[in-house]
């Protein structure tokens, strides 16, 4: 298929169209879009009270593909009883992620026992006292629970609270496996793990750095804000391996002029070879110091660390510099240049800076960047990272955490009149090599894919096969229900955010609490998350601690023991009688005043990694599509890149010259952790030579479990891969048909 040129446009209108009809016509649609819910998808914060399509800031209309992607799943039809007993567990393996997400609505409990053939439909009561008695076996500490970013806080708030008095730690969430070493590099430079600016100081930049991102395809909003930044004749550096269509030029459906003649982005746009940020960031601030365009009583007065800092940037060698990035010396110059006359930048990323074994280190060089120029404290300046799940910042504000913050632990335990466990816990990557090693009995999984999610996909499914019990709570069908199968492994169907009977909140990337108001249930069947996770606490822990759990399915409640135990969300405790959306305090930095131990920033000095893979190797990403969120595939093809299908992938042309390969070849890509074999060659220019790229999650067999040692994050990036060509396995432009056979489902489904 042709590559688009522009990113958004009548393409995005004319898929709207499309998915109205899928779901029973615009008008459902519009609705279901306008009710005072956030956003089930990116977490820049869409929705609310102010009602759905609209931000923040109150600007109408707000929508992107992956906000209508996501209300389309959750409106589809439920998987009907039979289609339990006709697709057994080998054939929901070999579906592809879109194929098992379009199977329809989960509705009703099913259970899997090794030695099964299927999947079998049980009752509720019989699903919890199966789950409650497995737990009651269990001691906690050989149970993990793991939380996705699609959760309410109330939700999120009460399964720790749950997990942490059932007796164990092993705690974590989504952000392990995306944004934790922005977590962690952020408090360690600045000493907040979030973003330090706001929605509107972006209205008032005049240099955007958007950096390892594609934000075009993964957070779409965004993109009306660079729009607006280039028109107030701002800049937007991007910094990309790859140069990604709606990067370079986007159409917003929302605003006519961009809609009928396109806006230009990236007024500078630079590819690093993959791995190499961080030798391009230290090159740009090296070229800052040698501009004397630092600020140096902003350095002294409000930073610790500047003198080593300087002297270390003064020993680097530009030689070094250049071959580690990819970068000629000449454009690092033009960055810092650019970057030496703005007078307010804001510095964003996403997980191309995070999924490195030195992630904490790339978030430190950006921040160290920053704060170069003083644009860490002050209105309309700041770091911003740019994250995935629409809560997955809100679920780690309440407690989601193998390791409660000190003041929150003294709150609940006053507050609750408890005792927590102390031990450690174990991370997101910890929890499922310790199910390996045969420590772990049991998992309960609050949304998400933690499979699909998992680097060294073969691994994982092993891991998570050495479990006696895994209990999985979604709304529709993901791989990790296929592949990822315990002993004996349970799926709850819950409720989708809009579908709640009661009110709950989230938390945007901006910091900003949204209430969300619920609505009627499209199916019989699923039940509130919050519901069913005080019934399960009631079944397990009934009498063993002074919590009513009962009263516990009341989110009203629940936001009452928050307010109470979570440091800047004192104001959730109100917002069921004022209706208000807040912003967290303490977290946005408009004076120079950081929350550290020293009220200073942190500069940090680094060594320069090598460029991973040697000859005969390529350097390998893993990336989302346009199609795509997160590990939910809603659409085979990626419209931006130019690609009909998944099992593919591309290279620079002098690369398939190089390798002695012919477009659409098959062949094998191997890694230390595993192969793909029949994988189609594709020629692609946007992408920088000695490098490649392939989808996530099915390219995860390639990701070895090597993480970063502060945060914990896997290195989906820089991963060194070798081909091995296939010379008689090729494949005509003309053959679409996927890797895995297209099913249709539509007899089995109540659509």
């Amino acid at each position: 298929m042709r590559k688009v040129t522009t990113g958004g446009g009548w393409p995005a209108v004319w898929y709207t169209l499309r998915k109205a009809r899928e779901v029973g016509g615009l008008r459902k649609l519009w609705r279901a879009m306008r009710s005072k819910n956030a956003c089930k998808t990116c977490a820049l914060g869409m929705g609310g009270q102010a009602g759905g399509m609209i931000n923040e800031q109150g600007h109408f209309p707000e929508v992107c593909k992956k906000s209508l992607q996501a209300m389309a799943a959750d409106m589809q039809g439920a998987i009907r009883p039979d289609f339990w007993s006709t697709y057994a567990i080998p054939q929901l393996q070999a579906f592809s992620p879109r194929e098992l997400e379009s199977c329809g609505r989960l509705t009703q409990p099913v259970i899997y026992r090794r030695g099964d053939d299927h999947y079998r439909p049980i009752g509720w009561d019989e699903a919890l006292a199966r789950i409650a008695d497995k737990l009651r076996q269990t001691k906690p500490d050989e149970s993990f629970w793991y939380f996705s970013g699609r959760s309410s806080n109330e939700a999120a708030f009460l399964l720790q609270l749950f997990a942490r008095l059932y007796g164990t730690n092993n705690i974590n969430n989504c952000s392990y496996y995306c944004h934790q070493a922005s977590g962690v590099g952020l408090a360690s430079a600045v000493g907040t793990g979030t973003a330090t600016l706001e929605l509107d100081d972006l209205d008032g930049a005049d240099l955007v750095f958007v950096i390892g991102g594609n934000p075009a395809s993964n957070h779409p909003r965004l993109m009306r804000t660079l729009m607006h930044v280039r028109r107030r004749g701002g800049e937007v550096i991007v910094i990309n391996p790859v140069v990604e269509t709606g990067l370079v030029n986007f159409s917003v459906p929302s605003d006519p002029r961009s809609l009928l003649f396109g806006s230009k982005i990236a007024s500078l746009y630079v590819q690093p070879h993959i791995g190499g940020d961080l030798a391009l960031l230290a090159g740009v601030a090296k070229r800052i110091d040698e501009l004397r365009a630092s600020d140096e009583t902003y350095l002294n007065d409000c930073c610790e660390g500047w003198p080593e800092y300087a002297a270390w940037l003064r020993t680097l060698v530009w030689d070094n510099i250049t071959r580690l990035s990819g970068v000629p010396r000449e454009q690092i110059e033009t960055i810092a240049e650019r970057y030496a006359k703005a007078k307010h930048a804001v510095f964003s990323w996403t997980m191309g800076i995070t999924h490195h074994a030195h992630g904490v280190q790339n978030v430190q060089a950006i921040a160290n960047l920053a704060l170069l120029r003083g644009m860490v404290g002050r209105p309309h300046c700041g770091l911003l990272p740019i994250r995935g799940h629409s809560n997955v910042q809100g679920i780690g504000s309440v407690g989601v955490s193998p390791k409660l913050k000190q003041a929150i632990f003294e709150r609940m335990e006053s507050y609750f009149q408890v005792t927590l466990p102390t031990q450690s816990g174990l991370d997101t990557l910890a929890c499922l090599e310790a199910a390996d090693a045969g420590r772990l009995r049991a998992g309960v999984c609050l949304g998400g894919n933690l499979f699909g999610a998992s680097p060294d996909a073969a691994f994982a499914a092993g891991a998570l096969a050495k479990l006696d019990l895994l209990v999985y709570l979604n709304t529709t069908l993901n791989t990790g229900h296929a592949h990822g199968l315990a002993a004996e492994t349970i799926i709850l169907p819950v409720l989708a955010r809009d579908e709640e009977p009661q009110p709950t909140t989230q938390e945007s990337m901006f910091n900003f609490v949204r209430l969300s108001d619920g609505g009627p249930a499209r199916h019989e069947g699923p039940r509130a998350e919050v519901a069913m996770i005080a019934e399960l606490a009631k079944r397990v822990l009934d009498g063993q601690t002074p919590i009513n759990w009962r009263s516990m399915q009341d989110t009203s409640r629940i936001r009452q023991a928050i307010a109470a135990t979570v440091s800047g969300f004192e104001k959730i405790g109100e917002i069921d009688r004022t209706r208000r959306e807040f912003a967290i305090a303490g977290r946005v930095l408009h004076q120079p005043q950081f929350p550290t131990a020293s009220g200073r920033a942190k500069l940090h000095a680094h060594e320069l990694p090598e460029l991973l893979g040697g000859d005969g190797q390529l350097r390998l990403m893993t990336v989302r599509s346009e199609g795509q969120f997160n590990t939910v595939v809603y659409e085979e093809e990626d419209l931006y890149r130019g690609q009909d299908r998944r099992d593919v992938i591309l290279l620079h042309p002098s690369d398939v010259r190089r390798f002695g390969l012919r477009e659409n070849q098959r062949v094998t890509v191997r890694s230390e952790a595993g192969a793909l074999q029949g994988i189609l060659v594709r020629p692609f220019e946007a992408i920088k030579p000695g490098n490649a790229l392939m989808y996530y999650p099915e390219a995860n067999v390639l990701v070895p479990r090597h993480a970063d040692a502060l945060s914990k994050t896997p290195a989906f990036k820089a991963v060194p891969v070798t081909l091995e060509a296939s010379p008689l396995d090729t494949v005509s432009p003309a053959d679409r048909k996927p890797a895995a056979p297209r099913v249709d489902r539509k007899p089995l489904s109540s659509c």
